[in-house]
This record gives structure tokens, C-alpha cells and sequence, in this order.
């Protein structure tokens, strides 16, 4: 049995996000991921367009930051876009607002990056980190807990294993099996809603404007990606797409294109130009999972598996990052001191600094859902007065501006 300090479970953008939070404070970590990794080089780089992927990550302030602050930034800026302003809408219906990074003094509101080359960039980082052994296809079977450690039983390979650490974190998604075995309830809220993501190419550049566009089903979002070249050179001028329908809706916008883009330019009229090529999309269903608890004797669970958010706000992942950033910090000035990093005293303060920011992002989430969703003339009425006070009202705009960058938690 092979002793380690801390054991992350799940490898997903969160997961290789905190083991190289915790390198980057010279932490050691073991990563155990249920998939099989690909070989990642730096040349690939050369060998791959993407100019019609289908999946896309909002990447905060705040996140951008944490990534600059672990030297990761330049490796993902050179695939991400900027967001300069967001513009809000609702279709027909009159309340307009934007948001200007000029009017914020902010050099912009984050990035958009497509989540293909976010994935493989960490994945590279965490590969080329001697602070960091990475399992993959490795799947999980069992945790159990002492006073003293916390000990991962898993599969690889056909064969048996386990190893035992002073932490483990579990960051396995929102079906998370560690937060099963651990016996952690979590409450789940279907809104039936689908997600409808991917990629389009329109007639007209993007100029780093984000547009959100309330239709009666719900959001529509059209974000500013890295434009791409076709194979005879012309510019391509990308869009990330969400698009929230009912369930059972999404077959006809994921198998007949026109169908979608037609849907498109109903919806946002000319602000986007007009929709012209479509790219690979994927759906998802839309729900709300919380665990009932994040702390448990010497196990923390984190990322989708501590909470899966609707994705009307692009919230969902920062939180997560602000999450795993205050975790680093907090095992690495115990680290310091010579103390024991899964003291449940510790961790059980982390849950509780983490508290406020959660739930307040929650009920963020929630309260945009519901007003934008509600059929009622009169919510009708009051959303739009609202977006239009949003607009005008001096004090309110840098307010939500600041909770949208993330730098208030």
C-alpha cells in the first residue's frame, strides 16, 4: 500500500484544475480518473482545427486570474476570446441592458473558451508535472475513513489497488460514486429543460460582444469565440451557442441544421448578423444537484459533485474554481505549519468560508431561472422594468458586473 498526502478523485477540468493548484504551492497529489487519457503533446497544437467544435467553457475574472496566478494563462489565452461587453435581452418583450468593460474599468469579463483545448492544455500541465501522478482508467470501488487517513480502494488494469492519503477530494461529476460511498445525500432538482450547446459560424465578426436573449423556453446565448479559417483560408467568424429548450425538443435542433439556425435568427433578429454554417452540437439535461454536505471526516467533495448548476449565468464552473483555489491556499498554509492537512476542523472551515459565495450564486441562478421563465404578463412586465432599471440605475450594473466576474466571494 502506497502512502500519499492527498487523493483527487475525477479528472475532469476541475479535477486537473486542483491538482495544479496544489503543485503550484508544491503539494503532492495522486489523480484517479475513471477514463482513459490520450497521449497529449505540444504539437498538437498543429494538428488539430476547431473551428467547429461543439462544447464551450465561460471562463470569469476571477478564474482567469487563478490560472494566470499558477502560470497557465498563456498556455490557454491563445485559444480563448475575450468578452469586451454583454448585451440583454428578452424577445419580445422591451427592457434592454449592456454591460461595457470600458464603463467597469475592467480590461474585460472573462473569456470563452472552447472546452477541448481547455481540457487538453490542463491535462498536458498535470502530465508534465512531477508533482502530480495521474491514474486514469482507473475506477473507483471503495473509501473508507480512520481518524488517522482515508484509504481509495479502485481497479486498474484488471487488478486490485488502493492507496491511502491524509485527504481526499472527490471531484467525480454529479453522479459522483465517492459521494455515494462516502454517504452523502444530495437533493435533485429536474427543471425540464435541455441544453443545447455548440458551435456556429455567422456572417458577421463578434467585435468580443456576448448577447443573452430571454426567449419564452428560456436562455439563448450567442458567445464570442477565436475565429477560425476554412480550408481555403476565409475567415470564419465563430459563435459559441446555448440554447435551452424543453425536453424532448432537442432532437430537431441537433439533427437538422437548418432547423436550428432558422431558430437562431428568429430568436436574435439581425444582432448577431445572420447564422449561416452550423458545427456539431451536443444536449444535456438541465438540473440541480447539491450535496447535502462537503465535508465528511477527512473527504471533501467539490466541483459537480458539491454542486450542478443551471447554466444561465456561465456560474457553474467558476464557482468551482473559487472553490478549489480557497482549498489550495487553505492545505498549503497547513502544510506550512507543519499540521495535519485533513483535520476535519479544517476542512469543515473551508465549507464554511465557501458557504456564502455558494449560495449565493445558487439563488442567483434560481431567481434567473424562475423570472425568465415565468409566463405571467406581469413578472413579464417587471423583468423588463428591471432589465431597463439594470441599465440606468448607476449603483446596480458594477454590482452584478463584479458577481459575474467572481471577484466578490
Amino acid at each position: 500500500m502506497t502512502n500519499q498526502k492527498i487523493i483527487i478523485v475525477g479528472g475532469g477540468n476541475v479535477g486537473l484544475s486542483f491538482a495544479l493548484l496544489l503543485a503550484y504551492r508544491g503539494i503532492r497529489s495522486t489523480l484517479l480518473e475513471q477514463n482513459h487519457y490520450p497521449s497529449i503533446s505540444p504539437d498538437d497544437d498543429k494538428a488539430h482545427i476547431h473551428y467547429l467544435d461543439s462544447r464551450n467553457m465561460a471562463l470569469s475574472r476571477r478564474t482567469v486570474q487563478i490560472y494566470q496566478q499558477i502560470g497557465m494563462w498563456h498556455a490557454l489565452k491563445q485559444h480563448a476570446c475575450r468578452i469586451d461587453g454583454v448585451k440583454i435581452s428578452e424577445q419580445g418583450g422591451f427592457g434592454k441592458a449592456y454591460l461595457d468593460k470600458h464603463e467597469e474599468k475592467v480590461e474585460s469579463f472573462g473569456y470563452v473558451i472552447e472546452n477541448s483545448w481547455l481540457g487538453r492544455k490542463l491535462l498536458l500541465a498535470v502530465q508534465n508535472s512531477p508533482l502530480i501522478e495521474l491514474l486514469d482508467a482507473a475506477t473507483v470501488t471503495n473509501i473508507q475513513q480512520t481518524e488517522q487517513n482515508v484509504t481509495v480502494s479502485f481497479e486498474k488494469n484488471n487488478k486490485k489497488q488502493s492507496l491511502t492519503a491524509d485527504l481526499l477530494v472527490a471531484c467525480d461529476g454529479q453522479n459522483s460514486l465517492s459521494r455515494q460511498l462516502l454517504g452523502v445525500n444530495s437533493s435533485f432538482y429536474d427543471y425540464g429543460q435541455m441544453g443545447v450547446v455548440g458551435t456556429v459560424i455567422s456572417d458577421r465578426p463578434h467585435k468580443h460582444i456576448a448577447i443573452e436573449r430571454f426567449s419564452p423556453k428560456g436562455l439563448v446565448a450567442v458567445l464570442p469565440l477565436c475565429d477560425g479559417c476554412d480550408e481555403k483560408g476565409n475567415t470564419r467568424y465563430r459563435r459559441s451557442v446555448v440554447w435551452v429548450c424543453d425536453k424532448g425538443d432537442e432532437r430537431r435542433y441537433l439533427d437538422d441544421d437548418a432547423y436550428f439556425l432558422a431558430a437562431l435568427q428568429n430568436t436574435f433578429g439581425s444582432q448577431a448578423g445572420a447564422f449561416v454554417t452550423a458545427g456539431r452540437r451536443t444536449a444535456y439535461p438541465l438540473v440541480k444537484v447539491l450535496a447535502e454536505h462537503q465535508v465528511v471526516g477527512r473527504c471533501v467533495i467539490m466541483g459537480n459533485s458539491a454542486h450542478t448548476l443551471h447554466p444561465v449565468a456561465g456560474q457553474g464552473f467558476n464557482l468551482c474554481m473559487r472553490d478549489a483555489d480557497t482549498l489550495a491556499t487553505m492545505l498549503a498554509k497547513q502544510a506550512l505549519r507543519g499540521d495535519d492537512i485533513g483535520a476535519n476542523a479544517l476542512l469543515k472551515n473551508y465549507a464554511k468560508r465557501r458557504k456564502a459565495d455558494q449560495k449565493r450564486v445558487i439563488l442567483f441562478c434560481d431567481g434567473v431561472v424562475y423570472s425568465f421563465t415565468h409566463s405571467s404578463p406581469l413578472v413579464k412586465l417587471v423583468r423588463n422594468v428591471g432589465l431597463i432599471a439594470f441599465d440606468k440605475i448607476p449603483f446596480v450594473k458594477p454590482m452584478v458586473a463584479t458577481f459575474a466576474m467572481g471577484l466578490k466571494s
